[in-house]
């Protein structure tokens, strides 16, 4: 459970510090429940603190039979995790012992460090199984019944929830806000998939057996070898099934083309491995 918190915490810590430091000192927006926190407190000067664990709890009452009580269990703390560091961010700005970064002609700057922060912050979050509420429980929900990215599901829910804050704020600055929300998306799926990349190679060959042995003397990788035929041949084949790091893609062609010049290879990207010779859990 620690191995778990830890991450949450530092996580809404990294989102609480871009939202006080990069994103309302700029008078930028956000999406979700926070967006909705963000524009009450620009037009009622409501702290995020207390708006954005308010707002939350009918979505967590929402969530509690989907998701099970263990995310939600997680919900929750990381939302009162993320209050608490607004909270916390609000005292050191109100103490003059953090100053934001605010800036009237180069937002571009801003919408880059927001975008990083929030994404940063909300990809580790995701990461260990924990969310910060709202739109998060959403997206977390599409994602166990229909597979779909929450990066993505965010984004999408986050562009109308924005769209809406044109009522409120320049058209100019929802714009901004929408290459924050972008960069922060492609971000949480960039940490949500894994930050190493390796490659998946299938290799349909008639010396398999070979192709393996070779692999596994000269490059220490695991090889699993299928049963296959040739549709229009009627020939025994095989297909050799392996993954390889991003830096031995080009030994392990040299080696198919060796053995087995006529040999088809469908290589893949992989985005996260776990398991011996790559990453343990």
């Amino acid at each position: 459970m620690l191995r778990t918190m830890l991450p949450v915490m530092l996580g809404t810590a990294i989102y609480a510090f871009g939202l006080h430091y990069f994103l309302l000192p700029n008078q930028l927006m956000e999406g979700g429940v926070t967006g909705i926190a963000i524009l009450l407190n620009y037009a009622l000067g409501w702290p995020l603190s207390i708006s954005t664990l308010v707002l939350n709890i009918p979505l967590f009452i929402i969530g509690w039979r989907i998701l099970g009580k263990a995310h939600i269990g997680y919900s929750v703390f990381g939302a009162v995790s993320l209050s608490v560091f607004l909270a916390l961010m609000e005292k050191l700005i109100a103490l003059g012992w953090i100053e934001p970064f605010r800036t009237s002609n180069d937002y571009i700057l801003a919408v880059l460090y927001a975008g990083v922060t929030l994404g940063a912050g909300l990809g580790i979050v995701f990461r260990f199984g924990g969310t910060t509420g709202g739109v998060d429980i959403v997206a977390r929900i599409a994602s166990k019944l229909k597979g779909w990215s929450m990066g993505q599901v965010i984004l999408t829910l986050d562009i109308v929830i924005i769209g809406l804050s044109l009522l409120y704020i320049p058209k100019e600055k929802v714009l901004y806000t929408l290459v924050a929300v972008f960069i922060a998306s492609k971000l949480i799926d960039f940490i949500q998939e894994g930050a190493y990349a390796a490659k998946e190679f299938s290799i349909v060959t008639e010396r398999g057996d070979e192709i393996g042995r070779t692999i596994t003397t000269e490059m220490e990788r695991g090889v699993t070898l299928f049963p296959a035929k040739g549709a229009f041949s009627g020939k025994a084949k095989q297909v050799v099934y392996c993954i390889v790091a991003r830096h031995e893609v080009r030994m392990l062609k040299s080696i198919v083309r060796r053995i087995d010049p006529r040999a088809f290879i469908v290589i893949n990207d992989v985005h996260d491995v776990l398991g011996e010779g790559f990453k343990e859990e």
